[in-house]
């Protein structure tokens, strides 16, 4: 018996959380400068994905209450954030630059394996198997 494949839905949540994390990355950027900001960062896509509760279901909309795919956001620890420079902020742009560039080097990895796997999907719906 086979399953299965969630690779596109589990692509898509991936996207959203990555979405979230860039966004929150360049609100610290933007922030670098206002006295007494501290780095938030969002946890990472593996609690994000346990807390989806995919063995939950429902045979209506009205059973359960959702959140609308909230992806929770923290305040960096003072251990995770680089004082570089002298500031009024807890910002480190050189950190967030770096977060920044493994958000784009996990949507390109990302957006490879669905590409890849959509090639795949498509042979072999056109060889009839």
């Amino acid at each position: 018996m086979t399953t299965g494949v969630y690779l596109f839905d589990l692509a898509s949540q991936h996207a959203r959380y990555l979405a979230t994390r860039q966004a929150t990355i360049a609100g610290n950027v933007a922030n670098a400068n206002t006295p007494g900001y501290k780095a938030r960062d969002v946890v990472p896509f593996a609690q994000v994905l346990a807390r989806t509760g995919l063995d939950m279901s429902s045979t209506a909309n009205t059973h359960l209450a959702t959140e609308g795919n909230r992806i929770p956001v923290r305040e960096a620890k003072a251990a995770e954030t680089w004082e570089v420079l002298q500031s009024s902020s807890a910002v480190s742009l050189e950190q967030e630059m770096l977060k920044a560039g493994d958000v784009s080097r996990q949507h390109n990895l990302d957006t490879a394996v669905v590409k890849s796997f959509h090639r795949m999907l498509m042979a072999a719906v056109r060889s009839g198997s």
